[in-house]
């Protein structure tokens, strides 16, 4: 498998598996907080409701991301040959746009701004979600930069 391949898969991956979790989280369970106030601040910092008026169409968002960076790094084909070229050309960028711009906010907190450094968030955004986000970035831009996946009809 080539490079291009091995990040459209690794990426396709992480997008889809936080998908099913944003869906898991419109059940109204919380894992892994015990309730959606304590969810809500370790995962994003914030009050946020975690509905599913809110998360379900996050979930739309990462599972679209998700073929369309698949689909680009020619893991499924039969799915390129049915989507438009520019949806091909942009959605991995802007798959790739989205997670360089939650990697970057995510250094601005990991400096302690606009987060407490004793918090549980504080250390999962040092730890998992700004490095994830960079390398899902990286990994959506070789996809993105590379030729297209439109198979002959």
């Amino acid at each position: 498998m080539n490079r291009r391949r091995t990040a459209a898969l690794a990426i396709a991956t992480v997008l889809a598996a936080d998908g099913l979790l944003h869906v898991y989280w419109a059940t109204g369970r919380t894992w892994p907080a015990p309730d959606t106030a304590t969810l809500s601040q370790v995962v994003l910092n914030a009050d946020v409701p975690f509905t599913p008026r809110v998360v379900l169409p996050l979930a739309g968002l990462l599972f679209s991301g998700a073929a369309l960076v698949a689909a680009r790094g020619g893991l499924l084909p039969a799915t390129a040959r049915r989507l438009p070229a520019l949806a091909l050309h942009w959605g991995p960028r802007a798959v790739a746009g989205g997670l360089l711009a939650r990697g970057l906010a995510g250094l601005v907190w990991a400096a302690g701004i606009g987060a407490a450094t004793d918090s549980a968030f504080y250390r999962l955004n040092l730890a998992l979600y700004t490095p994830l986000c960079l390398a899902g970035a990286a990994a959506a831009w070789t996809v993105a930069r590379g030729a297209g996946q439109r198979a002959p009809h």
